[in-house]
């Protein structure tokens, strides 16, 4: 009789049913469950926040429908990977553990690396499969964006039918916040799951992204422009080789040359996404240490805690700055351009070492990917060593930007009345205009932190 063959896909940054390699191998096995840990080291971690289990929830409630319509059951577990692990693996007795490879923070790492021992422990087969462009022990980038083109355009991984008969055991509900002890977010947060994804990518590719290269910049047009596809793939309702190839066939079909011109800009920036989490892949310390060491002690000593507080709070007194902050807080998202300029006022008007700043706003990121992340963070605060300095003025980003109004008079109500010409330096106000428009600097909104010319 031959020996039982059963494989746990373990879920991680993948909440998706297509393209799913770990589900395509499990039905090779005589049959097949699901796992998906909350762990107590990502709810404790700094980066952490509840819109992001919150999300991952709305993800994990539509795939456990679609498994089960296919045969298999999705557990989703509470506790710490290998407790989880040596649990299942007494009730259930898997054989073989998928799962995609990921590239995430230290915690997980460390995880993964206690996962290893532990399978080899048990004999238990842990196959883990690539789902980006980030290679493992890599060697030499040379060839790298060859081989990022090969894996987008290969074929993508259909699911079958129905898995093989899988596995009977017990599916609790799911947890909430509150049986999680998280308090509520507050967030505005993007629809989640695979369905909400799929539709977020036709929307962008057939409706919403003609105007992609000139919406981006803009945090008014880049709500709509941008293809908010970022907190899909940071969890995994979508594939990156999915996003790709359906761009590719969205340019390859439109007879409309301007909408081909501007998701060919989206295209360019897929390989990037991929480029900048190899870097945390190949140096996983530039989470936590300068990528260029010559910066170490270039501003830790010097870190202003209220001038952080006040950067945290959406209080800096510069309207574009503090609106974007608010902003972010509020939805979980906001466009590439400004999240570099708020990184740059912290760095190089405030003076803050970019660890801190980068935490909070990994909590205030629905997508946080750390690879992208840690990367632009330094990137942006200029501890790279090999990056140009950039420093974002943002009295003429809220000039160039929202060149309305409309942006800072949505996110800071204080500065409603403020007539257009002060609005991006209210501090210039006559004080009877302040009286007259209700909005006295130092008391209804604050003074600038810092003077922008002398501290940039």
């Amino acid at each position: 009789m031959a020996a039982l063959s059963r494989a746990l896909v373990w879920f991680k940054r993948d909440l998706r049913v297509h393209d799913h390699a770990p589900l395509a191998a499990a039905q090779s096995h005589q049959d097949a469950l699901g796992l998906f840990i909350i762990e107590p080291d990502w709810l404790q971690s700094p980066e952490f926040d509840a819109s992001h289990v919150d999300f991952a929830l709305g993800c994990l409630r539509e795939l456990r429908t679609d498994l089960a319509l296919r045969g298999m059951p999705l557990l989703v577990c509470v506790g710490p990977a290998i407790e989880v692990l040596e649990k299942l693996h007494a009730e259930v007795g898997f054989t073989h553990v998928l799962s995609h490879e990921e590239t995430g923070s230290g915690w997980s790492y460390m995880r993964d690396v206690q996962v290893a021992v532990w399978c080899r422990s048990q004999q238990v087969q842990w196959q883990e499969f690539m789902q980006t462009g980030v290679v493992r022990r890599l060697r030499s980038r040379s060839g790298w964006a060859k081989r990022w083109q090969s894996r987008m355009d290969a074929p993508l991984i259909l699911p079958s039918a129905r898995f093989n008969a899988a596995v009977s055991c017990d599916q609790p509900d799911l947890p909430t916040l509150a049986s999680l002890g998280l308090s509520p977010h507050g967030k505005t947060l993007q629809a989640a799951g695979e369905k909400a994804a799929q539709q977020t990518l036709q929307s962008f590719l057939h409706l919403r992204g003609n105007n992609y290269r000139k919406a981006i910049s803009s945090p008014l047009t880049a709500e709509a422009g941008c293809s908010r596809l970022s907190p899909h793939l940071a969890f995994g309702t979508l594939s990156m080789r999915t996003v790709h190839q359906a761009t590719e066939a969205a340019i390859g079909s439109t007879s409309d040359r301007s909408l081909a011109y501007a998701l060919r800009g989206f295209a360019g920036r897929l390989r990037w996404h991929c480029h900048f989490m190899q870097k945390l892949e190949d140096e996983p310390a530039i989470e936590f240490n300068n990528f260029a060491r010559a910066c170490d002690g270039l501003r830790e000593d010097e870190f202003n805690p209220d001038h952080f507080a006040a950067w945290c709070a959406g209080r800096t007194g510069y309207p574009m700055v503090d609106a974007c902050m608010r902003s972010l807080k509020a939805t979980g998202w906001l466009n590439f351009r400004m999240r570099a300029m708020l990184v740059s006022f912290s760095s190089y008007h405030l003076w803050l070492h970019w660890r801190e700043p980068g935490l909070f706003l990994a909590r205030q990121f629905l997508d946080f990917e750390p690879g992208i992340h840690w990367s632009q963070m330094q990137m942006q605060s200029g501890t790279t060593g090999i990056n140009t300095l950039r420093m974002y003025s943002p009295t003429k980003q809220a000039h160039d930007q929202d060149p309305e109004g409309l942006f800072i008079r949505r996110w800071v109500p204080e500065l409603a009345r403020v007539p257009l010409p002060y609005l991006a330096e209210p501090w210039k106000m006559d004080t009877s205009v302040q009286r007259m428009v209700g909005c006295l600097i130092g008391e209804d909104y604050p003074a600038p932190i810092v003077n922008e010319k002398i501290a940039g």
